[in-house]
This record gives C-alpha cells, structure tokens and sequence, in this order.
C-alpha cells in the first residue's frame, strides 16, 4: 500500500492551440502553496518524484508532469511542440489543479519555461530554482546542436545527439544519453532546440530573469562554474548554488545535495 508520502499519477487531456495532448501527471496534495516542477530536454517527471522519500518535504504538495514529446505524455502533432508551447501546457497544468501561488523549479529546458512562466504571471510564483536553466547564449551547449550538425531526417540527429552527449565530460552523461531514446520522440526535437536557441539569443532571458520580484536560486554543476554571468547575477541579488561532483545534470550525480539546496531555500521563502 502506498504509504502517506507517496504521490499519485493521472493523464490530462488538453488540447492547446488544436494540438491535443495526453500530459502523464504526478502529484501530491499537502499543505501550504504547492512546487511546480518543470524538467529538462531529455528527462521526465520521474526527476522529481524522489521528493516524496526527502524528510524536509513531508506534507509539501507537488506537481510533476512529462513535458509534450517526453516522457508517457502523447501529442497530436510533435512538430508543433517548442518552448512556446511547454508555457501554454504550463498554464493548463496550473488551472487544471486549480492552484493559484506556488513554488517553481525548472532544470534546463524547463528552467527555460519556468523563467517564461514566472514572467508571464510574476504575482503567482512565491520562489523560484533555476537548475541551469538557459538565461543567456553560453547555455545552448546542448540545443544549439540543432544548427551546429544539421541533419535532414529527425531520427538521423537526434541518434548523433546522442552518441556525442554519451561521451561528454558531463559525470552524468552517459547515464542521460542511454535513456535519450526512450524520453524523447525524434520529431519533437527540432521544434524544441530552435525556439530554446532563439529565445536565448534574442529573447532577453537575462532581464526578465534579473526583472522578477520573487526570491531566486540559480543552480549549477560546480563542472559549469565557468559560466561567466554568475558572479554578475549574485551580485545583483539572485542566490547561487553550486553543486559538488556535479554537471548539468544534478538530479542524477548529486540528488541528495540537489534536494538539501531546494529544501533551505524554500525554508527560508515561504515553503
């Protein structure tokens, strides 16, 4: 039987700008305003649901979904899918569960989303991670591949994707690229890795992240300390984390301290 901590799952029908979705859904109901929790290009819900085992979230009610094109989620029409799309889904999710305040956490592509979300309806989020999600250029190393090795056929990059990720220097990532193929559907992958790319070159990710009122955590891999906005972006107020032993991938090299970095830091803004 499933104990007091554990978490449900149910299929949300939507239909979004007519292309109709199937969302496999995880969520906890508990007290206090809820976290939403956006995952990355290549992973799923199941990131998340380890909150259910951490002490310092009894009781916390959540909600995780698989993204449009990942995951147990189905789309009518995989080409339409881009980050665009993943707000609005965002927004569904919200109504759907009737939830009007919360706490936001997006790691990569969902971090992405999650900025987009906290600018759209800035009044809703009390805190917000920010797990490496993309605010500046220098964050599309995985999805400016898209034009870095053009390839005709969806099913053709996305397999050189994956064997390039698979021997990267990431701690993680061969660990991420063998579960590729079964997360992500090929045809989504375009749609998805140009809009992140346009957004982050032209979508003035970094002011509308500096811009919003609620207290922020960006996180990071101490492997991506190099990045070079982040001593800019401390100083201007928003809190860093960094990871030991640790890339971009955090919820698979470190979870525990990944965990113990959310947990203080929605302690200390209304969790």
């Amino acid at each position: 039987m499933p104990d007091s901590q554990s978490y449900r799952q149910c299929v949300l029908p939507l239909t979004i700008e007519g292309v109709n979705l199937e969302l496999a859904t995880a969520y906890r109901q508990g007290q206090g305003a809820p976290i939403l929790f956006l995952h990355g290009f290549g992973s799923t819900k199941e990131d998340y649901a380890g909150l259910t085992r951490q002490p310092a979230f009894a009781g916390r009610g959540f909600i995780a979904y698989d993204a449009p094109g990942c995951g147990e989620s189905r789309c009518s029409d995989l080409s339409r899918i881009d980050v665009a799309l993943l707000l609005a889904t965002a927004l569904k999710v919200l109504d759907h569960f009737a939830v009007e305040r919360f706490h936001l956490v997006g790691h990569s592509m969902g971090g992405l989303t999650a900025l987009l979300l906290a600018d759209h309806c800035p009044e809703r989020v009390i805190s917000f991670v920010d797990i490496e999600g993309n605010i500046a250029p220098e964050d599309c190393f995985l999805s400016r591949q898209i034009f870095d090795y053009p390839a005709e056929q969806p099913g053709a990059f996305f397999d050189a994707f994956i064997e390039r990720t698979r021997h990267s220097s990431d701690p993680a990532s061969a660990l991420y690229a063998a579960s590729l193929p079964y997360k992500v559907r090929a045809e989504a992958v375009r749609g998805i890795f140009t809009s992140m790319v346009r957004l982050s070159d032209q979508g003035a990710l970094m002011a509308r992240f500096l811009g919003l009122p609620c207290p922020r955590l960006f996180m990071y891999g101490e492997q991506n300390s190099h990045l070079s906005y982040l001593a800019d972006i401390r100083a201007k107020g928003v809190e860093l984390a960094s990871v030991p032993e640790c890339g971009h991938f955090p919820m698979y090299s470190n979870p525990i301290e990944m965990w113990r970095r959310i947990a203080d830091f929605q302690a200390r803004h209304g969790g």
